[in-house]
C-alpha cells in the first residue's frame, strides 16, 4: 500500500535495538524498550507559512533519525509497524 504523509509529517520505520549489551549480556524481550531510532520512509510536502509558501523539510527518505520516546502515532502498513510523526518531533539526523 502506498502512503504519503501530509504537510510536515514523516513516516518512520523503527530500527531494532541490539539484543546484547556491550558487555555481552542478552537483553530479554520483557526488558527491552522501543527504540527511539528509525529510518524515514516517506515525507510530506512541508507545512505552509503565513504567506502560503511551503517550508521545506529538513529530513528526506532514507535518513536515519533520532526521535522522542513518546513521539508519533503507531500504525501498521503492509504488516509492518510504522510511526507517523511531525518533523518537529525529530531530534536529529544520525550520520
Amino acid at each position: 500500500m502506498a502512503f504519503t504523509p501530509l504537510h510536515d509529517r514523516v513516516l518512520v520505520e523503527r530500527v531494532e535495538s541490539e539484543e546484547k549489551t556491550t558487555g555481552g549480556l542478552i537483553i530479554p524481550d520483557s526488558a527491552k524498550e522501543k527504540p527511539a531510532e528509525g529510518v524515514v520512509v516517506s515525507v510530506g510536502a512541508g507545512a505552509k507559512d503565513d504567506d502560503g509558501d511551503r517550508i521545506t523539510m529538513d529530513v528526506k527518505e532514507g535518513d536515519k533519525i533520532l526521535f522522542g520516546k513518546w513521539s508519533g502515532t503507531e500504525i501498521t502498513l503492509d504488516g509492518k509497524e510504522m510511526l507517523i510523526m511531525k518533523e518537529s518531533d525529530i531530534m536529529g539526523i544520525i550520520a
